[in-house]
């Protein structure tokens, strides 16, 4: 854990959400809802600022999560207004 403090520490402003357990997931679609018992399922989230998928792609590298046999998916994360909402 301390590693990881050290970490988010480091990234300073590049930092949005320096990460959001996610205890529980559900699975949703038309059909109805079910737990996620998936082995990859997200167990969590954080939100940085990167240039460019590379650069955030190596700010995932230096998470030390990685260490004890996480993985990470990195996603680009669109911002949407009020006219692009449903």
């Amino acid at each position: 854990m301390e590693k990881w403090k050290a970490w988010v520490k480091g990234l300073g402003e590049t930092i949005v959400n320096p990460g959001t357990p996610l205890p529980v997931s559900k699975i949703v679609t038309s059909s109805g809802v079910e737990d996620d018992h998936e082995p990859n399922s997200m167990k969590g989230f954080a939100v940085v600022k990167a240039e460019s998928m590379v650069a955030a792609i190596e700010i995932a590298q230096s998470d030390p999560f990685l260490e004890h046999g996480g993985t990470i998916r990195v996603s680009q994360m669109m911002e949407m207004n009020e006219q692009d909402s449903c």
